[in-house]
């Protein structure tokens, strides 16, 4: 039986990257159960963004928000897992498009036992705001688009069978993480005691792995297109490694502070 499928959407303060977003799920050749936008405390023009179009998208569409009180993205992804219903989870950020063939390809891949982590091509700032421009058009990726990340555009289906990929923690992302409900609550979900940018991902998956779930990189397949932007703020990153060394020398399965506050 298919393992009915939930996409999450984490965005901040980014409604004209967020619709682009919406416009990408809408085009799927195939569709997720349901879109979950996990909001880390945005103002009311993405609740209005989103309220505008809950009547046009052809699957449910709910908005998760929480106040803006600084960078909490474990917080409101764990929030938005326990509202969702469907049996697996896929995370996206905000500022990723999604292939035609997104969805599909992680439905052809889901393993019982197994973390996915799909491809992300970096475009460039003008073809970005090409994009914003002309929101209606589709998503039309040409080489001299790319700013970085070049073999990742191209999609040949079964190509990732052969090609084995990084296995540990190292590289994940938690914006192109594909996983079951059940393995994702078995490890508490992400540990809100990161804030600020980074290493939330890491730990989740360094938890994942020592709870016996492997990693497997779909690779020229399930394509993301990396929206540019300006880089966030690291300030907290010394913090959050030291937190994510603490779960690798202990060997840590579980954390505190996780989605059970929500269940």
């Amino acid at each position: 039986m298919t393992p009915s499928i939930c996409l999450i959407i984490s965005t901040y303060n980014s409604p004209i990257f967020l619709e682009l977003v919406l416009l990408s799920v809408i085009r799927q050749r195939v569709l997720p159960k349901e879109v979950i936008i996990a909001d880390d405390g945005s103002t009311s023009d993405t609740k209005n963004l989103i309220e505008s179009y809950k009547s046009q998208f052809p699957i449910p569409l709910s908005h998760i928000w929480q106040k803006d009180e600084g960078y909490q993205l474990s917080k409101i992804k764990n929030k938005a897992v326990a509202a969702s219903s469907s049996d697996y989870i896929i995370f996206i950020d905000g500022d990723l498009l999604l292939h035609p063939f997104f969805i599909s390809d992680y439905q052809k891949n889901i393993c019982k036992g197994e973390i996915l982590v799909a491809s992300r091509v970096f475009l460039k700032k003008s073809f970005t705001e090409n994009l914003i421009k002309n929101k209606n058009k589709r998503v039309n990726v040409s080489l001299p688009d790319i700013e970085k990340n070049i073999l990742n555009s191209f999609r040949i289906y079964g190509l990732h069978q052969l090609i084995k990929g990084k296995t540990s923690y190292k590289g994940a992302r938690g914006g192109l993480l594909g996983i079951f409900k059940k393995d994702y609550l078995d490890v508490n979900g992400f540990d809100e005691a990161f804030t600020g940018w980074g290493r939330e991902d890491s730990d989740l998956f360094v938890r994942l792995l020592n709870n016996g779930i492997r990693r497997r990189n779909i690779k020229f397949a399930a394509i993301t297109y990396h929206l540019w932007h300006p880089q966030l703020s690291r300030d907290k990153l010394s913090v959050n490694d030291a937190l994510l060394e603490k779960t690798i020398s202990l060997q840590l399965k579980w954390c505190e502070k996780g989605i059970n506050q929500y269940l």
